[in-house]
């Protein structure tokens, strides 16, 4: 009964995070359809359709609100992208109308043309290409950490990766281009922490990318758990099914841990849990309760919300995604306030447990990154002298 009860706590709590995420963008979406009329009269102020105002005011109107069309129809087909650029593209125009406005005063000039305009269309073209950069420029990301514990033998190199949304900023072939990177780290064990692929990914993607991971030679193999968005959100979506996905990963010797543990050496363990979003997800004082505590312990676990529970258990490396580093700017920093995630990237020690953060070797459904980077993470772990 106990462990039911978890269950649906951790699935309520999860549900409510992701409800107010919907409510965000709904909100966003709100701000947006107002920011556009802003837009529209911003428009208004290039010297062009100035000109044309003098004589043929409705038709200088007109032509203002003719990119707020081509902006409505982009929504339609890729509304969060959309959202996030215009959403952007409003703020920089108002920092850029606020700041001309001000030096007008100061100078006590009136205004010709439209320069703040210019400057935010060009700052949010700039920002969002070094974010388009770092989104699809994958980063070799490196973490060192030391244990009193007896290990056999005295050094582990783990290569963790999560967060590879199939079809966002990685296909089939570009993931396989960077196993072939992550091989030549010469990885012990490789981990995968969740949301593979997502809803709009593709079969052909699925299979090539699993075939990638099929190809790593490790010592102690490639280790999977799941996400939130791996079984899909929108079922029917996309051209497999969860059930394929296990299959595959399956025929690749990938091995697929759900809320188990695997003893990979005499004084090494692994446990995969289930996503918080399970509702027969295990407590971590379960998964734990048979473990001796002289063996060191690394748990997967794709959503970073469980530290406290982690660390009384006696976790001695616990690693995680889900949040992509932040994403988009100032997503991160609000999903912890929120209490939707412990940590949003990095490390952090409490007790005797590190925990890491990746932000993901891609993203979900937005393009660009401007809050992080994309990553995969090595990690050395050493017996202290």
């Amino acid at each position: 009964m106990k462990t039911i009860h978890s269950g649906l706590m951790h699935s309520a709590e999860s549900e409510v995070a992701d409800l107010f995420f919907v409510v965000l963008f709904l909100i966003l979406f709100v701000l947006m359809l107002a920011g556009l009329y802003y837009l529209a009269t911003r428009f208004h102020r290039f010297s062009v359709i100035e000109r044309i105002a003098l004589q043929h005011p409705k038709c200088a109107w007109l032509l203002s609100f003719s990119p707020m069309l081509l902006i409505v129809l982009a929504m339609v087909l890729t509304p969060f992208t959309t959202i996030v650029v215009v959403l952007h593209l409003i703020v920089f125009w108002a920092i850029s109308d606020g700041i001309a406005k001000l030096l007008r005063r100061w100078k006590h000039r009136v205004r010709k043309g439209n320069p703040e305009g210019i400057a935010a269309i060009c700052a949010t073209v700039i920002y969002f290409s070094f974010g388009f950069y770092y989104a699809h420029h994958v980063y070799e990301t490196s973490y060192s950490f030391t244990t009193q514990k007896a290990m056999q033998p005295d050094s582990l190199r783990v290569v963790f990766i999560a967060d590879a949304h199939l079809g966002v900023t990685l296909d089939g072939d570009a993931f396989a281009v960077q196993m072939e990177r992550i091989q030549k780290t010469n990885p012990d064990l490789v981990i995968v922490a969740g949301d593979f692929v997502d809803d709009d990914s593709e079969r052909v993607d699925m299979e090539r990318a699993c075939e990638a991971l099929g190809t790593l030679d490790t010592t102690y193999g490639v280790y999977y758990s799941f996400g939130n968005h791996d079984e899909g959100y929108a079922k029917g979506s996309r051209d497999f099914t969860v059930m394929d996905l296990r299959q595959m990963l399956t025929r690749q010797g990938v091995i697929i841990l759900e809320d188990e543990t695997v003893q990979l050496d005499t004084n090494l363990q692994l446990i995969g849990r289930l996503d918080r979003s399970a509702e027969t997800r295990l407590p971590m004082s379960a998964l734990m309760a048979e473990s001796d505590e002289a063996v060191y312990t690394i748990v997967v676990d794709h959503q970073p919300n469980d530290y406290a529970a982690q660390a009384q258990a006696g976790a001695d490396l616990v690693l995680s995604g889900h949040t992509h580093g932040g994403h988009i700017f100032p997503a991160g920093p609000i999903g912890v306030w929120i209490g939707a995630n412990d940590r949003y990237y990095g490390t952090e020690h409490r007790a005797q447990t590190d925990f890491i953060v990746t932000s993901g070797i891609s993203g979900w459904a937005i393009p660009f990154k401007t809050g992080a980077i994309s990553e995969y993470v090595v990690i050395d772990i050493t017996k202290s002298l």
